[in-house]
């Protein structure tokens, strides 16, 4: 398989591997689902409870628990439709630049810059419930979800990897790490406001790294 191929592969994967497929959501799961990743964006995971969530569904509790099974398993769905929209709108935008090279590699922070207006201006998901987990405690609602969270940046630096060697970059592995600093380093400071634009020089600061390394 070629380079490309592999790409191809990455991004056209549902559900990525080793993934059961997303099941099929009742109106009143989506409603649910709707509810949750709302609230869990805005507020934080920890600060909603199962109640607020049933309320602003306009369901019952024994809805919420039928359709999901506890809070856990509805971070999880939260984390997981998330990410399925992201994988969607980045392979659009990988489609409008076919060709193998550095601007389909900068295609990923052009995706993000037009990604983050809709979706992201508190900074990216998964970062944000990892950042709500504790450290060495106990199992939470959060904690559990944690292999959700690791699942989706494995497959950002896996992309960041395939796109690499698809265009030719010096190695390739190497500067795909490199991307993905400044990829996600760009989420952070999107999150923490700390100045106007991240992508924007996250972008400029990955060109120059791949225009030393073509």
């Amino acid at each position: 398989m070629t380079e490309s191929g592999t790409t191809s592969r990455l991004l056209l994967a549902d559900p990525p591997a080793g993934l059961p497929p997303l099941p099929e959501l009742t109106p009143g799961a989506r409603r649910v689902l709707d509810a949750a990743s709302r609230l869990f964006y805005e507020r934080g995971i920890h600060a909603v409870g199962v109640d607020t969530i049933a309320a602003e569904a306009g369901v019952t509790k024994k809805t919420l628990y039928d359709r999901f099974g506890s809070k856990e398993a509805l971070v999880v769905s939260y984390l997981r439709h998330r990410d399925e929209r992201w994988r969607e709108h980045i392979a659009a935008q990988l489609a409008l630049v076919p060709e193998p090279g550095v601007d389909r590699v900068l295609a990923v922070f052009d995706a993000t810059i037009l990604w983050v207006p809709d979706n992201d201006r508190k900074g990216c998901s998964a970062i944000n419930a990892r950042a709500e987990m504790g450290v060495g405690g106990g199992e939470s609602d959060i904690e559990l979800a944690l292999p959700e969270v690791v699942r989706q940046k494995a497959w950002m630096l896996e992309l960041f990897v395939a796109l690499c060697r698809e265009a030719g970059v010096r190695d390739a592995e190497g500067t795909a790490r490199l991307l993905m600093l400044l990829h996600e380093g760009g989420l952070v400071t999107l999150g923490m406001r700390t100045f106007a634009s991240p992508f924007a020089v996250a972008r400029a600061a990955a060109a120059d790294v791949l225009a030393a390394r073509v």
